[in-house]
């Protein structure tokens, strides 16, 4: 979108407004010429390649020579995002614990509610070896009974962040020769580091997220709502075959705030418009916020904060070489906004939150910018670049793109934003 774009969407807005009721009114007789933007949107993932099981096979391999380095025995997977990762089962969590277990050496197997033992089956790609526990029995004993059936009676077995405390607790109970310790220094490293097709699917799903921000913005009018915008996005991310994840909108401010007020907000000509949104493709998420001012010229306070924002995300970018650390990334954006007189450090007006977080099959993982991180940027490594300036009574401006490392140097997802007026290149 150009600069005229954005100068004529409010006299653009009767047509916004057409638009948005057509979503719901439109009838079968309308000509296709007059329909909804949305519904001539198709999906853009009927080529995607999938993550094969042989690459998660090689994650467990990876998975298990960590382990075998670190004398782990074992990791445990509740029903999560490291359980996708790993096995490709996606199962959601209950009071009835199903969880996978990866030996230091051997074939997954997997604890399971009896009633479940078919549909589990049904999913299942790697291991084949399942414990099925009934309603009047105990998981955990099930749980002891597949570790020991890996000779594992004892010494380190590593729970991933996401499994429950009642699992653990009940394991403890039934094993306390076990030693129950986090499985972080087995499932970051595996999950930080991001395999060409998983950064193709993340390009996707950024892709996809661009297309919807740019049609999402021609619903903004004046007097309308933050839910014109969102529910805009969030359809067009559907019609395109990504699962919505989220789509936020922010006018005047409100914009100061990170994530948002909860109070009424309503569109007039000259606010900052501060926009978040992302989607996933095959669990592959993206992450993308602009900034711009609808239906009017950027006052001269607009445009300096503005473009302090450009500096700062560019500092953050061209500090993110391999060898330097994440911490560096955050010193590098901050510093920027701190010499121009903001913060300093958390401190409002300024930058109140890290330059960036790590994303991937979580939208927010590891891998953060922020002060003290003395991670060393690898290839493979994939995080957003966006130090927030929030200036509580006026407005907010917030530049985010997210970057992945390669043996050359950090690549863009998405491209930063050209200018005020200009939100995608």
């Amino acid at each position: 979108m150009k600069r005229r774009d954005f100068i004529n969407l409010s006299a653009m807005s009767a047509g916004a407004s057409i638009m948005a009721g057509g979503i719901a009114c439109e009838s079968k007789e309308v000509n296709h010429l007059n329909t909804s933007p949305l519904e001539q949107l198709s999906s853009r993932t009927t080529d995607i390649q999938l993550i094969t099981v042989e690459e998660r096979k090689s994650r467990i391999a990876k998975a298990q020579d960590l382990m075998n380095s670190i004398g782990m025995k074992a990791i445990l997977l509740d029903g999560g995002t490291s359980l996708d990762y790993f096995t490709g089962i996606k199962w959601g969590g209950s009071e009835r614990p199903m969880v996978a277990l990866i030996p230091a050496s051997g074939e997954v197997s997997y604890v399971c509610p009896g009633f479940e033992e078919d549909r589990l089956k049904e999913l299942i790609k790697i291991g084949d070896r399942v414990y099925p526990w009934q309603e009047d029995e105990s998981p955990y004993l099930q749980i002891k009974q597949a570790l020991s059936d890996f000779g594992i009676t004892s010494g380190n077995v590593g729970m991933e962040e996401r499994v429950r405390f009642f699992i653990v607790d009940g394991l403890k109970k039934v094993a306390p020769s076990l030693n129950l310790i986090s499985a972080d220094p087995v499932t970051i490293p595996c999950r930080l580091i991001k395999s060409p097709a998983e950064i193709a699917l993340m390009q996707r799903a950024t892709e996809i997220t661009i297309e919807a921000m740019t049609l999402g913005l021609t619903f903004l009018k004046e007097g309308g709502s933050p839910s014109d915008f969102s529910s805009a996005v969030a359809q067009a991310h559907q019609k395109m075959g990504a699962q919505h994840a989220f789509a936020l909108a922010n006018f005047g401010e409100a914009s100061a705030f990170p994530h948002g007020s909860i109070q009424p907000q309503i569109l007039k000509k000259g606010d900052v418009v501060l926009i978040d949104c992302g989607c996933e493709v095959e669990g592959y998420n993206s992450d993308i916020s602009r900034t711009i001012v609808f239906g009017a010229e950027p006052t001269a306070r607009q445009q300096e904060i503005w473009d302090l924002e450009k500096e700062a995300q560019a500092a953050g970018f061209a500090a993110a070489q391999l060898g330097a650390t994440l911490g560096e990334v955050d010193a590098a954006a901050r510093k920027v906004i701190t010499d121009a007189g903001f913060g300093p450090g958390y401190q409002l007006p300024g930058l109140p939150h890290r330059t960036g977080h790590g994303i991937g099959m979580d939208g927010h993982e590891w891998g953060n910018a922020v002060k003290g991180n003395t991670m060393i940027l690898k290839p493979g490594m994939c995080f957003s670049i966006e130090p927030n300036i929030s200036i509580v009574g006026e407005f907010g401006v917030r530049h985010e793109d997210c970057v992945y490392m390669t043996e050359s140097g950090p690549k863009w997802f998405s491209q930063p934003s050209p200018s005020i007026s200009q939100p995608f290149a």
